[in-house]
């Protein structure tokens, strides 16, 4: 359901309909935005008054992607600290209190009545609002190992949503509770669909599948990989769906051209990833938080590959915790280049790896995950 059209400039107010006013705080990323128009999506299924606000940076991908969803969102002019030049910093005190001063100004003129942070730029500012003019907050924790913005935040948090094991490392316990992260269910609506997503790829019937994708930017690392051993693959006689991304599709164009061998798809972006799902008999990923959602509904064998690019090493401990309950193989990013391909026929020539791994990792699904959390909210708003 669309929100009305307001501009930014105008004083945000509750129109008297008597439903609850939610604040959704985050973004930056596919891995952020998506779980939050998850919780924004359940909470309007649960009470249809709601009305929901969210809070981006601006220039981030949040100001596109949430309006097109059907949802208003207010951009802060808030960066991220750049761990890899000082003087791109040097404004980054100011544009954090500018922030905090106009995130008070939209909780004074919204008035939520629970405020939700999903991570992102523009979570600190806005959270740490809500904890000064005294809203109940949430934070949901996406990876296993929490951010330093949002171990701050959780000492005031009313409640702390995670999806692993293990986060009193970070969290005060009694405030946290194990939901899982919310996902897009029609990219993991897989059932009954094998046949339709090999007719769509073209893709023969006899022969085994791989999945290979690194989001909609595409991921480096796992394209020179798959560059590398494409020669061995089809030695294999092994199908290939590999998504590069658009930072790195001409250049892979460019080098091997469109119809580069009759078992090789290759895709800069995968519109229906349902059906790219659907296809795979393995799966090769990144391991943000979100793709790791997907995968546990989507229970097939899967290798991660996670990328060192990112803050406290998140993806490897993501994908550690997998490793862990038998439900996932790892492969490093320095090692991938010479190992992954390798690795891959390997698996695929282990019908009992493959079931072990697909059975463990479907044990680790939370499909309800953007319910239990609107829910939650629904709880801090002290309204029945």
């Amino acid at each position: 359901m669309a929100q009305s059209k307001k501009q930014p400039n105008q004083k945000l107010s509750h129109q008297g309909d008597g439903g609850r006013r939610i604040i959704i705080s985050g973004g930056g990323t596919g891995g952020h935005i998506f779980p939050a128009i998850a919780i924004a999506n359940a909470l309007r299924t649960i009470d249809p008054n709601t009305e929901i606000l969210f809070v981006g940076a601006k220039g981030r991908m949040e100001m596109e992607k949430v309006p097109a969803a059907g949802y208003k969102i207010i951009g802060l002019d808030i960066q991220g600290i750049q761990r890899k030049s000082i003087w791109k910093n040097v404004m980054f005190p100011v544009k954090l209190l500018m922030s905090v001063r106009e995130a008070v100004k939209i909780i004074k003129d919204f008035k939520p009545d629970a405020a939700v942070g999903v991570g992102g730029y523009a979570s600190g500012p806005l959270l740490y609002a809500a904890s000064v003019k005294n809203v109940p907050y949430l934070i949901q924790e996406q990876n296993s190992y929490a951010g330093i913005t949002n171990k701050w935040l959780g000492k005031k948090a009313q409640k702390i949503c995670v999806a692993f094991d293990g986060m009193e490392k970070f969290f005060p316990f009694g405030r946290i509770i194990k939901t899982g992260n919310p996902i897009r269910r029609d990219s993991v609506n897989i059932a009954g669909k094998h046949m339709q997503a090999l007719e769509l790829f073209k893709l023969s019937t006899f022969k085994k599948t791989v999945l290979v994708t690194g989001g909609s930017l595409g991921a480096g690392t796992l394209n020179k990989s798959i560059m590398a051993g494409l020669e061995k693959l089809i030695a294999a006689d092994v199908q290939v769906i590999w998504q590069t991304g658009k930072y790195y599709y001409k250049g892979i164009i460019e080098k091997l051209g469109e119809n580069y061998h009759p078992n090789v798809r290759i895709t800069e972006f995968l519109s229906r990833m349902d059906l790219a799902y659907a296809a795979a008999d393995l799966i090769i990923s990144r391991a943000g938080a979100g793709t790791i959602a997907e995968l546990y509904m989507v229970k097939k064998p899967v290798i991660l590959v996670p990328s060192p690019n990112v803050a406290e090493d998140h993806q490897t401990k993501n994908a550690l915790a997998l490793v862990q309950e038998n439900a996932a193989i790892l492969v490093a990013d320095r090692d991938a280049e010479a190992k992954l391909v390798d690795r891959v026929i390997e698996l695929l020539n282990d019908k009992e790896l493959q079931k072990k791994l697909s059975d463990n990792i479907g044990k680790l699904a939370m499909p309800d995950a953007d319910e239990i959390i609107a829910k939650e909210v629904f709880k801090l708003s002290n309204k029945s």
